[in-house]
C-alpha cells in the first residue's frame, strides 16, 4: 500500500482484497457466458443476441433471453465497476475511509459488503435525501 490512511490490520486489508478478486473473477466469468466486451469503452459489455434458429418461436426465444440478459448485464457491470473502484482503494491505501466525512467506516460493514465507500451515518443521509 502506497500511503496507510486505513485504519484496518493488513490482515483484514488482505482478506478483503482476496474476496474482492474471488468477486471479480466470477463476475467476469459470469459476463463472458452471455456478453462480449466492447472494444470502444473500458468496463462495458454488450448482451450476445442469441441464434436458436428462423422459425417463429425460436426467434420470439431468442428476443426473450435477450431481454432478460439485459438487466443482468447492467447488475453485473455495477458489480464489477464497483469491486474494481475497490481494490483501486485498497491499492492507494485509502479502503474503508468514508468519501464522505473521511471518517473509518465500521468493519462490520465491509465485511457485509466489502465495496461500501461510506459509512452508515452519510449512506443513510444521502439516501434520505434522493
Amino acid at each position: 500500500m502506497a500511503n496507510k490512511k486505513t485504519p484496518f490490520s493488513q490482515e483484514f486489508i488482505e482478506n478483503i482484497k482476496k474476496q474482492l478478486l474471488e468477486e471479480k473473477d466470477k463476475t467476469e466469468k459470469e459476463l463472458n457466458k452471455f456478453t462480449t466486451k466492447n472494444p470502444h469503452v473500458s468496463g462495458d459489455f454488450e448482451s450476445n443476441f442469441p441464434d436458436y434458429g428462423d422459425k417463429e418461436d425460436e426467434n420470439a426465444a431468442e428476443v426473450a433471453d435477450y431481454i432478460t440478459n439485459k438487466p443482468l448485464e447492467e447488475s453485473l457491470e455495477k458489480n464489477l465497476r464497483d469491486v474494481i473502484k475497490t481494490l483501486e482503494r485498497i491499492d492507494k491505501g485509502d479502503y474503508g475511509i468514508c468519501k464522505y466525512c473521511g471518517k473509518p467506516i465500521e468493519e462490520k460493514r465491509l465485511l457485509a459488503r466489502p465495496v461500501s465507500s461510506a459509512c452508515i451515518e452519510c449512506k443513510k443521509t444521502i439516501t434520505q435525501e434522493l
